[in-house]
């Protein structure tokens, strides 16, 4: 019966590490666009360190999440077969690249590291974060992926 659901190949004594560390990148990608709307209001420059801080932290700890998905997803074709496998995937692919053009944005002096392509960027980063998360969640609340028996 251990086989009913997709196991995770990534895990510490049963635990699957993807959904360990998935609120991490999703927290500081919110979070950058959090302080990107400040400063849009404000043009205080702390501001946009945060943002950059964030975005940078939350590329870090979105490879790690990548790493441990990608083991998964490819190490096992029950994952890769479920319908909300691909969009997941490849919904978070883009998140992360889109995250790193937004660092490249924030990199630039002034105004224009932030307003309006920075914006922008993380306002489409934590659309498409919303959806891959809801695709996540499908697959573990409907389909029982990584669920440790």
């Amino acid at each position: 019966m251990r086989d009913s659901n997709p196991s995770s190949t990534m895990a510490v004594s049963g635990h699957p590490l993807h959904p360990m560390f998935v609120p991490f990148p999703i927290a500081f990608f919110v979070g950058a666009l959090v302080t990107d709307l400040v400063y849009w209001r404000t043009a205080d420059m702390m501001w946009e360190t945060f943002s950059i801080w964030l975005i940078t932290a939350g590329l870090i700890m979105g490879g790690f999440a990548a790493i441990a998905g990608a083991t998964d997803f490819l190490s096992n074709r029950r994952i890769r077969a479920l319908s909300p496998g691909w969009p997941h995937a490849l919904g978070n692919i883009l998140a992360l690249i889109l995250a790193l053009i937004n660092a490249l944005v924030h990199s630039r002096d002034g105004y224009t590291s932030v307003v309006p392509e920075g914006l922008i960027l993380s306002i489409l980063v934590v659309i498409i974060l919303a959806f891959t998360s809801w695709m996540g969640r499908a697959m573990v609340y409907r389909y029982g992926v990584g669920v440790v028996q």
